[in-house]
């Protein structure tokens, strides 16, 4: 049996070689720290957490929430340490950095089948197989060789959008249409604004309160995708002719263009969520709920993700990537963590978990059994494989709702908490039947 490879001792990385371990596999596991450091990394522990110590709300009516619990229930190790490390955070579950980064740690050297070897890796390695679990912030010279074998399809800098619920989206306000009547009426909703209504909303996204830049971070924006606020400083009409043109949109009420508009593209099959076209953002989070909801059909949006602009490695994954993580031009080389186009310390400890998992499953000669998609380990297999339909327009994303399947509803559809509970009931309910089989 081969000695498996993984690159990146980061929580994607440590996860998949303790599932790999766990499941009677060799593993050498290769981080450059303590020989090098990325700019965001201050310690030389394994799954050092550099931003913040949250893994986010814990209610199972939260979709990160149900996917920690999920991955409890697999006897996963990162939730293991989480919940040892963790520290009083409300409805969150919130750690202590250094006693998690331990705990890690001990566990993974501890082990007898894994092989922790310090240095920086600058290639895509030689064995096969291979996870490359490497972060946001992949070493420049592995970024390159990984490039060469993507080509385009991986990017430097991600521009997240926020979305919304589409039950808390005022359809009165809206107006179904594509510009120019291209592509369908139903391809986009469109938020209208007359004059003062977009120079009230111009003065208060200039004014709202910024998330400064991390002193890691190159402020050198791609030119396709300003964060809006960087827009609006350049002009009151930039962001009028960028992303909130109006021309070829007719509003059928007042039979001519509006002076802007806003265009929400759907984002799930089912329709349960809309992504704000071109609406990167730098504003803090208070500041997006408070600004975005001056939008009209906005006004009492439910936000299942806020927009940012940062420094990220990522995939086009849809693409490069098959529906086992694999890199479809490089049999042999798998991918796992932020590297993907997941967003978050809990999706990357997820997708450790599930590239871990499919590929053990690969090298005991049985089917491949991914988990339920109703499941939250599902839904980000299910985000993994979205295609957009261009290749620019897939980005990073955090586990939201819109992941999942909803549930069907007859007669009257309850409140949203209910909802998202009774989602999270079946998907507990369908990931113990996985387990059992598996």
């Amino acid at each position: 049996m081969p000695k498996i490879v993984v690159v990146g001792g980061g929580l994607a990385g440590c996860e998949a070689a303790f599932q790999l371990a766990a499941r009677g596999h060799e593993v050498e596991l290769r981080e450059q720290k303590p020989i090098k450091r990325t700019p965001a990394q201050h310690g030389d522990r394994l799954a050092e957490l550099v931003c913040s110590n949250s893994l986010r709300g814990a209610a199972l009516s939260n979709a990160v929430g149900l996917l920690k619990e999920e991955l409890r229930r697999a006897g996963s190790l990162i939730l293991r340490c989480a919940d040892e490390a963790k520290v009083p955070a409300g409805g969150a579950l919130a750690v202590d950095r250094e006693v998690f980064a331990n705990a890690v740690e001990r566990a993974v050297k501890a082990h007898p089948r894994i092989t922790v070897v310090h240095g920086e890796v600058t290639a895509i390695p030689e064995e096969r197989p291979t996870i490359l679990a490497t972060g946001p912030l992949t070493g420049e010279a592995l970024a390159k060789d990984l490039e060469r074998v993507v080509g385009d399809r991986l990017a430097y800098y991600d521009a997240i959008a926020p979305i919304v619920a589409a039950d808390s989206i005022d359809f009165d306000k809206v107006f179904r249409a594509s510009r120019w009547d291209k592509g369908g009426d139903d391809a986009y909703l469109n938020c209208p604004m007359d004059k003062p209504q977009y120079a009230a909303f111009l003065e208060a996204v200039l004014a709202a309160e910024k998330v400064e830049a991390r002193s890691f971070e190159d402020t050198r924006y791609f030119e396709g995708c300003l964060p809006i606020e960087v827009m609006a400083e350049r002009g009151p009409d930039t962001l009028r002719f960028g992303p909130m043109k109006p021309v070829g949109l007719t509003d059928p009420r007042t039979g001519r263009w509006p002076w802007a508009v806003v265009q929400l593209r759907q984002e799930d099959a089912a329709a349960t969520a809309y992504n704000l076209v071109g609406f990167q953002s730098r504003m803090t989070w208070t500041a997006q709920a408070r600004v975005l909801r001056m939008i009209p059909g906005l006004e009492r949006a439910e936000f299942l993700r806020f927009g940012s602009v940062h420094r990220n490695t990522f995939v086009h994954a849809p693409r490069v990537l098959d529906e086992t993580m694999q890199l479809r031009e490089l049999p042999g080389v798998f991918l796992a963590g932020q590297v993907t186009g997941v967003e978050g310390y809990v999706e990357s400890a997820a997708g450790g978990f599930l590239c871990a998992l499919m590929l053990a499953q690969r090298l005991a000669g049985g089917p491949i059994v991914p988990p339920p998609e109703t499941t939250a380990l599902g839904g980000l297999l299910t985000h993994l494989g979205r295609d957009p339909g261009d290749k620019h327009g897939f980005q990073p994303s955090n586990i939201t709702w819109a992941h999942v399947p909803p549930m069907p509803w007859t007669g009257k559809k309850p409140p949203k908490h209910e909802r998202y509970e009774r989602m999270a009931e079946r998907a507990l309910i369908d990931l113990e039947r996985w387990l059992a089989a598996s």
